[in-house]
């Protein structure tokens, strides 16, 4: 299960706290637990009665969730392995963006939808992205693997593998990729 691979990436940045310090302590592990029990219900089997009551659970849990910690993931977005919530709050994902595995994000961030008509949509992210604090990203995009969208930036155009994006609008300043932010 990928709860399980989040548990270990955040040992792994808190040097190797134990699980109950990191569950009394982070509230992106908290947002993650929900996110994740609530996925996995949305994408099982289950009889579509129960699936539903299920899913009216998960959905009261994500607002308490969304109330004390300030991040907001939708259980149909799909986020790979080892996704880590570096801060608390202001965190909004549409529920239609999908993420790669071995991301971080940090607090301020916003992935979501724009555009008009054929050009609405929401981004992909790639595998090993690092997003910065209060960085945005929005509309039908796709985001590289191993790229960093630097604090404050803003993207709407697509970017290819191992790009560093600074600026508003974000513009590429090198291919360094993500090696030393993840």
């Amino acid at each position: 299960m990928s709860l399980k691979s989040d548990f270990i990436k955040y040992k792994k940045y808190s040097g190797n706290k134990s699980s109950l310090i990191l569950l009394c302590t982070q509230q992106g592990l908290w947002a993650l637990i929900v996110y994740r029990i609530s996925n996995k219900i949305y994408k099982s089997s289950l009889l579509k009665p129960f699936k539903i009551i299920l899913l009216g659970f998960a959905v009261i849990n994500q607002k308490w969730i969304e109330i004390i910690t300030g991040i907001s993931i939708p259980y149909a977005v799909d986020i790979g392995e080892r996704f880590y919530i570096g801060h608390f709050g202001n965190i909004i994902i549409n529920s239609k963006v999908k993420i790669g595995d071995n991301c971080n994000i940090s607090q301020g961030v916003t992935i979501g939808i724009s555009g008009r008509g054929e050009k609405r949509g929401v981004p992909t992210i790639g595998n090993n992205v690092y997003i910065g604090v209060n960085a945005v990203i929005v509309g039908p995009i796709i985001i590289g693997d191993n790229c960093v969208i630097a604090a404050n930036s803003l993207v709407t155009k697509s970017i290819e593998d191992n790009a560093v994006i600074v600026g508003v609008p974000g513009e590429i300043i090198n291919y360094n990729s993500s090696k030393d932010y993840i």
